[in-house]
């Protein structure tokens, strides 16, 4: 057990400190730590022995590490990652995290540095988005800290971020889909239709093989993903790193096959590749076909029977939002959040309801309805097994007199 130890009676100059905690670190080293109060002092050790109970004590010296080197080290790590968010990372790193940090030590950093970081990034004109994402950034490196016995806890955990605001999404509607991919230059309706009716992610649905397609069942195995990273395709697994199964309405699956019918349909080949080969190009193909075809595609709407025609299409329509378009028109259909989930491939049904939640339609009237009906239908079923039928007495018949009358005549 450590002590404190009384350093007021030494000679000191002004304001240097006056009480000093011993202790003993699990190896049996002493150690010591100097404070100006002494409670402060007596808290430390109380800290101290704490940890040693629980297994977690760390060396105070452990964490004197430069954080920029601590920082190159947990780059390294990173391999496993998805190309375009190693990219981000490094960029956050670079731009972000050790401009403020890169010249102290990993034990110099505390919660109060962090936020006031995080505050100094937002006022300094960093969206919130990436505000939140450069200290997802600094937590893991000090959790990778924590993990490798240099620093007791991560500082950067339970800090208080700022509020992101969700990009607004666009949903079509089926007719809307079809005006839109009539619109646009051939052969990428089919394209347009695909995306909006399975919610394929752009980088999956430019990395799609023929072999990977069953059109008799109307299915598509997405195994592979080429996001495209500074004008480059990084071609890999999917995002959740878990392929998944997709099914396709069945005129989307005949018109493929009619599509493919004309091209290279070998089980290696893409099926959606570039006006003179190659994969398609998000970069490329949103300016010179997407973006036009939304104008095209108002132009033929407005010239339709104004009692039938659909909205015009929002000209901030983006490329993913035919992804959010799916899960609409699955919605729309009475899918469930399990089914939804997927056939986009999220990891979690959390993040379906958390992207999608709102389009699910409120069942708490027709919920409420259902409910009477059942409360009515249990206090009827209790009723007749409580009271059971009405039972009505029979009066005895008076046979006295009648069998004295058959009794006389003979």
């Amino acid at each position: 057990m450590g002590y404190v130890e009384d350093l007021r009676g030494k000679k000191q100059g002004e304001g240097r400190p006056r009480w000093r905690a011993r202790y003993r670190d699990p190896a049996g080293r002493e150690r010591s730590k100097s404070f100006t109060r002494k409670i402060d002092a007596e808290r430390f050790l109380v800290s101290i022995e704490d940890a040693k109970l629980r297994g977690a004590y760390v060396d105070p010296a452990a964490g004197r590490v430069a954080f920029s080197e601590w920082a190159e080290r947990w780059e390294r790590t990173t391999v496993s990652l998805r190309p375009n968010t190693r990219k981000d990372y490094r960029t956050l790193l670079k731009n972000q995290v050790l401009p403020a940090f890169g010249g102290t030590t990993l034990v110099a950093i505390d919660a109060l540095a962090v936020r006031e970081w995080v505050a100094e990034l937002v006022a300094g004109g960093l969206s919130a988005k990436r505000a939140r994402k450069a200290h997802q950034v600094l937590s893991q490196i000090l959790a990778s800290a924590v993990d490798g016995g240099r620093l007791p806890r991560n500082v950067a955990e339970g800090i208080k971020l700022p509020k992101v605001q969700r990009k607004e999404m666009h949903f079509l509607t089926a007719a809307q889909v079809e005006a839109l991919a009539d619109a646009i230059e051939p052969p990428y309706g089919v394209l347009v239709r695909v995306a909006a009716y399975t919610g394929l992610r752009p980088c999956e649905y430019v990395a799609l093989k023929v072999g990977r397609l069953d059109l008799l069942r109307g299915t598509a195995r997405v195994a592979e993903a080429a996001p495209e990273v500074a004008g480059h395709l990084e071609w890999g697994g999917v995002k959740t790193h878990e392929a998944r199964t997709v099914r396709l309405p069945r005129s989307v699956a005949e018109e493929l096959g009619v599509y493919l019918a004309d091209r290279p349909h070998g089980p290696g080949d893409l099926v959606f590749t570039a006006p003179r080969g190659g994969p398609v190009r998000s970069s490329k193909f949103v300016p010179v076909r997407f973006k036009p075809a939304i104008g095209v595609a108002n132009q033929a709407i407005a010239e339709l029977d104004p009692a039938s025609r659909p909205d015009p299409l929002p000209e901030e329509l983006r490329l993913y939002d035919l992804r959010h378009t799916a899960a609409s028109l699955m919605i729309r259909q009475g899918a469930s959040v399990k089914a939804v989930q997927k056939q986009l491939g999220h990891a979690t049904a959390s993040i379906t309801l958390d992207t999608y939640g709102h389009l699910f339609p409120d069942e708490l009237d027709a919920l409420a309805d259902r409910l009477e009906d059942a409360r009515t239908d249990a206090l009827a079923t209790l009723a007749r097994t409580r009271y059971g039928p009405q039972v009505v007495p029979l009066e005895k018949p008076q046979v006295s007199g009648l069998v004295e009358s058959v009794g006389g005549g003979t």
